[in-house]
């Protein structure tokens, strides 16, 4: 089975909770990282800083997020790790792919995502038609820029 698609790294991980503040604390006070942006949206139930840590092709998003009503889905706080990004080469190929071979995706399909990327998420369970799922974890796929699959086809040949 040919994959026609690579993972390439992490891209993000997401940290919930039920106030941004005690998780600025600890991942922007105490831990050095950057707030470099904002993200709201109704629809997605959250409010989160994009932060980061390392730099270049290779710098890693951590999103602390935090809903906008704790009464409504999804529950961004409810699970602390809430979900994990990859880098993808190319996103549609890997949907197509996954999808022809079983795992099931969260509704949505493929869209903008808070940094700019296009995105989609893998759904954290299987289901009867689509039996292989997260296992009980969020996996976001992210499309990597073309400066940032060329900076990894390179290290990979090192």
């Amino acid at each position: 089975m040919t994959r026609p698609f690579k993972v390439l790294g992490i891209q993000q991980i997401a940290i919930g909770g039920p106030s941004k503040d005690k998780l600025r604390t600890l991942w922007v006070d105490m831990f050095g990282l950057e707030v470099t942006s904002t993200f709201v949206s109704e629809r997605e139930n959250v409010d989160e800083d994009i932060c980061v840590m390392g730099s270049g092709p290779f710098k890693v998003e951590v999103d602390l997020m935090q809903p906008l009503d704790t009464e409504k889905k999804p529950a961004v706080h409810a699970t602390p790790l809430n979900h994990v990004g990859l880098w993808i080469d190319d996103l549609p190929k890997a949907v197509e792919w996954l999808s022809a071979n079983g795992v099931r995706f969260a509704p949505g399909g493929i869209r903008k995502g808070a940094a700019g990327f296009d995105i989609t998420f893998l759904h954290p369970k299987g289901n009867d038609e689509f039996p292989i799922g997260g296992e009980g974890v969020l996996i976001e796929l992210v499309q990597a820029p073309p400066e940032l699959v060329s900076a990894f086809t390179k290290l990979a040949a090192q």
